[in-house]
This record gives C-alpha cells, structure tokens and sequence, in this order.
C-alpha cells in the first residue's frame, strides 16, 4: 500500500507520549510533611524534619486541625503521633480518611527520640518514591500496552478498508494519512 510522505505529529501527540515529562510536572509539586502531635516540642520537630528533609513540615496539635490540613493540602508524610491514635478513635479514622497519597509515620513521641524520628521518616519518604516510580512505571507501560493494541486496530482497519474495490480518492487519502499517522505513533511507542 503505497503512503504519502510523513507529516509530523501535533504538539499534544508529542507530549501525551513524552510521560515522563507529564509525570514530572504533575507528581513534583510542592513537597510537604504534616507533623501531628500534642507535643509542646512539635515546633522543634518540626523544625528539625525540615532541616533534615528539606521538605516544608506543618505542625498540627490535634486530630481536628491535621483533617483540615490534610483537606487543604497535599502532604509527602504524614507524622502521626500513637497517643492521639489511642485516645482519639473517631477522629483518628477521619484522619486517616483524608491521608491521600501521603505515606504515614506512626510514632510513638513518648518513647521515640529525634534520631529515630528522622530515620522513620527517612525511610517512610524512601519507600513512598519507590512506590510512586513502581506506580508510574505501570500506568506508563499500561498505557502504552493500550495504544499498541488501539494502533493494531486502526492499522488493520486501514488496510480492509483500503482492500474495498472503488474506495473514492478523497476518502482513501484520508484513510493513508490514517494509517501514516498510526505508524509514526507506533513507533514513537517502541522508542519510549
């Protein structure tokens, strides 16, 4: 089947199949830590995640005000101290509805010291980046798995019905362009 020169593909084309640029700008936002303690040393904490992390940290004293931070705002971590877990049950499940993607830390600030609070909190961030790279890597190659097959399709549709006896020239030239299109996108596919 003879094809007419390649065209290059609009901008949105490029982009929807460029993923990790897509990715990027969407799951780089701002990162942020919530702090959810009664503790008269939450600022301290506070300040010391941030200077460990690099990530701005919230201080929330009470159940109440961490919902509504976790409402507002999209949070990396959330730092939730066990007391208020035990002594809070309602307000805990309201908590933890509203956690989102962030990764929760359960410390228990009685018992804990400011070393092993960064190293939890360290490795809660750590395993939350390998599971958004883990859950990037499946949607990108799920995605990719679907528009093969979608391709597959358009592609075979184009040559049944270019194999129609007395297909009128405007509508074959359009279904060439067609199938021109479907290849260059399926190439791109097997070069991400």
């Amino acid at each position: 089947m003879p094809l007419r020169e390649t065209h290059a593909p609009p901008a949105w084309i490029i982009a929807f199949f460029s993923t990790g640029g897509i990715w990027r700008n969407t799951c780089n936002g701002q990162v942020m830590i919530l702090l959810i303690t009664p503790q008269s040393k939450g600022p301290e904490f506070a300040a010391a995640l941030l200077a460990a992390t690099s990530q701005e940290t919230h201080w929330a004293q009470n159940l109440q005000e961490a919902a509504t931070r976790l409402r507002e705002q999209t949070y990396s971590a959330a730092i939730i101290d066990q007391f208020l877990l035990e002594t809070e049950p309602e307000e805990s499940d309201q908590v933890l509805e509203h956690l989102g993607t962030a990764f929760p830390v359960y410390v228990n600030f009685a018992l804990t010291g400011m070393d092993r609070l960064l190293r939890e909190v360290r490795s809660a961030l750590h395993r939350r980046k390998r599971e958004e790279a883990t859950a990037r890597r499946a949607v990108a190659e799920q995605m990719q798995s679907e528009m093969r097959e979608t391709l597959t399709v358009m592609l075979l549709s184009c040559e049944l019905a270019m194999a129609i006896p007395n297909v009128p020239s405007p509508a074959a030239e359009k279904i060439r362009t067609i199938d021109t299109l479907a290849r260059e996108l399926r190439l791109r596919l097997e070069v991400n």
